[in-house]
């Protein structure tokens, strides 16, 4: 799948920097946009939204944010997508690895593409650009 704008939602600056050397080093050609936290995330889709404008193509999203962590951000997104026409691949990339985060993750199946453990690696984000 070809994606265009892809929004990166996690508070983590090293990671946000590891993300744009990944996308850069393989040569991956698309519009980032970082987010520290969920509600910055579901502002910026409504935005894009409100001036006709595609929303992102793909979301990677971390789950431990403050604010509007990613559960509460995929709980806002499930109300909103219904004003969405394109399907957004949302993955959830995150270093949380426990039984009752992965379980929680099969509550949103429908919005959740796929659910990643960090560190990001080259073959990660590959595999998620289909390369």
């Amino acid at each position: 799948m070809k994606f265009n704008d892809v929004f990166v939602v996690d508070d983590d600056k090293i990671y946000q920097f590891l993300i744009k050397k990944l996308l850069a080093s393989n040569n991956i050609e698309v519009n980032p946009f970082f987010y520290e936290n969920g509600q910055e995330a579901l502002d910026g889709i409504k935005d894009k939204l409100h001036k006709g404008e595609n929303p992102p193509d793909l979301i990677l999203l971390d789950i431990n944010m403050p604010i509007l962590d990613g559960w509460q951000f995929l709980e806002e997104y499930k109300k909103l997508k219904e004003n969405i026409k394109n399907k957004i691949s949302i993955y959830v990339i995150t270093s949380s690895d426990n039984t009752v985060d992965r379980s929680r993750a099969k509550d949103f199946d429908e919005e959740i593409t796929n659910y990643v453990l960090k560190p990001m690696t080259s073959d990660a984000i590959k595999s998620i650009f289909a390369i």
